[in-house]
């Protein structure tokens, strides 16, 4: 988890903790170390979050303290819950979760008539659900964020397994499977990868910083000619 999501997490724990809440507490729910917890408190409460309290005793958070409201028109929040049902979708286990928490997160969070447009079930996604990837895609995401190259162990559509080096640069979720969106090395081109054609896919060492933007201008200004697979 960034640094950016777990000071949002931290506030949102203590805006609905009925007691004091540990460095510990927090550690445990957010998965980061008491150290960290720390941190970011002390990150927090300079940027004038009014926290109080201490180590062993736990902290809280002072009355009036609140995040800007979410204001969703009708058609708004019918547009999110459809959008996390195709999520649900998808064989990203940790999107998936994800999409169930920010669901608890604005149901708790608009006013009663949304949240009503919420728990009614009138809108749904139907239809097959992409099967799970021999790994995890949110190793995939991350290394899109962080810039950072993968090593796969690749199986195209004749069964020819080749290792390649990639730089990521997307990922595309269709209703069968993702493509991984990458600059092969091994063909000094774009390539697409499917998620389900992905025998080994580990993190390297070498980063690609910089490269991103650059790279993902050469997809799309590639997009008028017909897609190539790894």
């Amino acid at each position: 988890m960034r640094k950016a999501s777990r000071l949002f997490e931290i506030i949102q724990i203590l805006r609905l903790a009925r007691k004091p809440m540990t460095a510990a507490m927090m550690a445990e729910t957010l998965e980061v170390t008491v150290r960290s917890i720390y941190r970011d408190i002390a990150a927090l409460q300079a940027m004038r979050v009014p926290i109080e309290g201490g180590r062993g005793i736990g902290y809280i958070m002072r009355p009036g303290f609140d995040l800007p409201p979410l204001m969703f028109s009708i058609e708004e929040m019918e547009a999110i819950v459809l959008s996390l049902a195709l999520l649900d979708r998808t064989a990203d286990e940790e999107l998936k979760q994800a999409a169930r928490r920010v669901n608890q997160k604005i149901s708790g969070a608009v006013p009663a008539p949304l949240r009503q447009a919420m728990d009614n079930k009138v809108l749904y996604a139907w239809g097959s659900t992409a099967q799970p990837a021999g790994f995890d895609l949110a190793i995939v995401r991350r290394a899109i964020r962080d810039e950072r190259k993968l090593m796969l162990g690749y199986r195209d559509e004749l069964g020819r397994a080749t290792e390649r080096t990639i730089q990521p640069i997307a990922l595309i979720y269709y209703s069968q499977t993702a493509n991984i969106v990458a600059w092969c090395e091994l063909r000094q081109a774009i390539r697409n990868f499917r998620s389900d054609r992905v025998e080994r896919c580990v993190v390297g060492e070498d980063f690609f910083k910089g490269d991103g933007d650059r790279l993902r201008e050469l997809w799309t200004s590639g997009w008028s000619e017909k897609a190539v697979s790894g």
